[in-house]
C-alpha cells in the first residue's frame, strides 16, 4: 500500500492522553491530526499538526472542526453526535460511527443490545431514580450504574444489601446482579472498512478497590485456551453485532464456573491495551489508525509477557506534579515510562502508565506491585 505524502487528516475529538500516543503512531506514517479539546493546554496541544480550544459537547464546534477535516474519530464518548451525524451526511467519515457512539456512551442502551443480540452479560434492571433502585432492594447485590456521563470509575457503586442503597445514584441508570467472579479480562479487538477484523490476547485486570479503576494489567490473562477462545469470539461478535469501524476494548468477567460475560466496552483505545506499545507487534494506538484510515491491519500477537500499571495522582496530593521514583525505575531492564503530559495532579487522576517486559510470569508480577510502590505521582509542596 502507498501512503501518500498528503494523506487525509485524521481529526480527533479529545486531545488527552489518548490523542496523545495516537499522535505518536501517527508520526511514523507522516499522517497529519488536528485535535479539538476544551482544555487550552491539553496533552496533544504541542503534538498535532492543528490544535481547537473548544467544547465537544457543542453542536457548532464539532460540526466546524470536523469540516476541517477527512476522517473523524474520538478519544471519548462524552460527544456531540448530531454534528457527526450531519458530517457524516455529507460525506466525512466517521468512526466509530455516529449511532454506535450514541449507543454505548448510555450504559442502558449498550446493557439492552447485549440482550437483544444474545450476547453474555449479566442480568440487570433499568432504573429510573434512586426511589426505583430502592423499590428493587431484592436485586441486591448489584452494581447500580448511572446511564450516561460516568468514566473512570465514576458513576458505579456497589449496593450488596439495603444498608448500602443510601449510596443508590438518583437519576437515570441500571442495577446489575453483582457477578461472583474468577477474574476480569479484556479483548481488543480492531475492524477497517474493508472487514478486516483481528483480536488481541485477552489481558487480566485487577482494579483499585476504591476508585474503581484498573491498577495492574497483566498480559496474557492466566486464563486456559478455551476461556481465551471464547473471551475473543464474544469480542468479535460484538464488534460485527454493532457494524463497528474501529478498535473496541471489551471488557468481561469470567465466572467461577467458566462463564465469560460482557460487562461494558470502549469504542476507542483504552486503558486495558496501554502494554501494546511495547509489548506486541502492533499497539493498540496503530491499529485504531489502521482500522480508522482503511489501512491493513497489523500483527496484535504479543512479543513477550507484560505488566502495566497506572500511575494515578496520590491521595491528599493535589496541585503542580513531580514524579518521585522514577530515576530509579529508568534503571531497570524491560521498563518504559510514559507520562502524559498533565501539569496538575489530583487524587487519583490518570497521569501516566508504566510497562515492564518479562519472560517470567511470576517475576512480572514481583516487579510490578515493587515498581508501582517505586513510582508515585505527588504535588509539589
Amino acid at each position: 500500500m502507498a501512503i501518500k505524502p498528503q494523506s487525509p487528516i485524521l481529526g480527533v475529538l479529545g486531545g488527552g492522553q489518548l490523542g496523545r500516543m495516537l499522535i505518536q503512531s501517527a508520526v511514523n506514517y507522516n499522517q497529519d491530526i488536528h485535535i479539538l479539546d476544551p482544555d487550552p493546554n491539553a496533552p496533544c496541544k504541542d503534538l498535532c499538526q492543528r490544535f481547537t480550544a473548544g467544547s465537544l459537547k457543542d453542536f457548532d464546534t464539532v460540526y466546524a472542526f470536523g469540516h476541517g477535516c477527512d476522517v473523524i474519530t474520538v478519544e471519548i464518548e462524552s460527544v456531540n453526535t448530531e454534528a457527526l451525524e450531519k458530517l457524516q451526511r455529507e460525506g466525512k467519515k466517521v468512526f466509530p460511527q455516529p449511532h454506535i457512539l450514541n449507543l454505548i456512551k448510555d450504559k442502558r442502551k449498550q446493557k439492552q443490545f447485549y440482550q437483544h443480540h444474545n450476547i453474555p452479560t449479566a442480568d440487570f434492571i433499568l432504573t429510573a431514580d434512586k426511589a426505583e433502585v430502592i423499590h428493587n432492594s431484592a436485586f441486591l447485590p448489584a452494581v447500580n450504574k448511572l446511564g450516561k456521563e460516568g468514566y473512570d470509575g465514576r458513576g458505579v457503586q456497589v449496593l450488596r444489601s439495603e444498608n448500602d442503597l443510601e449510596k443508590a445514584f438518583d437519576a437515570p441508570g441500571l442495577l446489575e446482579k453483582l457477578i461472583d467472579f474468577d477474574t476480569e479480562i479484556a479483548v481488543t479487538v480492531a475492524r477497517n472498512e474493508a472487514g478486516e477484523m483481528l483480536a488481541y490476547p485477552a489481558v487480566e485486570c485487577a482494579f483499585h478497590p476504591t476508585a474503581n479503576l484498573v491498577e495492574y494489567l497483566f498480559a496474557p490473562a492466566q486464563i486456559s485456551a478455551e476461556i481465551e477462545q471464547k473471551a475473543q469470539e464474544i469480542a468479535k461478535d460484538v464488534i460485527l453485532k454493532l457494524g463497528m469501524v474501529g478498535i473496541l476494548a471489551v471488557e468481561m468477567f469470567v465466572t467461577k464456573d467458566g462463564e465469560v460475560l460482557v460487562n461494558e466496552v470502549a469504542p476507542r483505545p483504552h486503558n486495558s491495551g496501554h502494554h501494546t506499545i511495547e509489548a506486541n507487534f502492533t499497539s493498540q494506538f496503530e491499529q485504531h489508525l489502521r482500522s480508522v484510515m482503511n489501512w491493513p491491519l497489523g500483527n496484535p500477537s504479543l512479543r513477550c509477557p507484560a505488566a502495566m500499571i497506572n500511575l494515578l495522582g496520590e491521595e491528599g496530593h493535589e496541585g503542580v506534579a513531580y514524579v518521585e521514583g522514577m530515576e530509579e525505575a529508568m534503571k531497570e531492564e524491560g521498563v518504559y515510562i510514559h507520562l502524559y503530559g498533565k501539569k496538575i495532579t489530583k487524587p487519583f487522576r490518570k497521569m501516566g502508565h508504566v510497562t515492564i517486559l518479562d519472560e517470567n510470569i511470576d517475576q512480572l508480577k514481583e516487579r510490578a506491585t515493587r515498581i508501582k510502590e517505586l513510582i508515585k505521582i505527588k504535588s509539589k509542596a
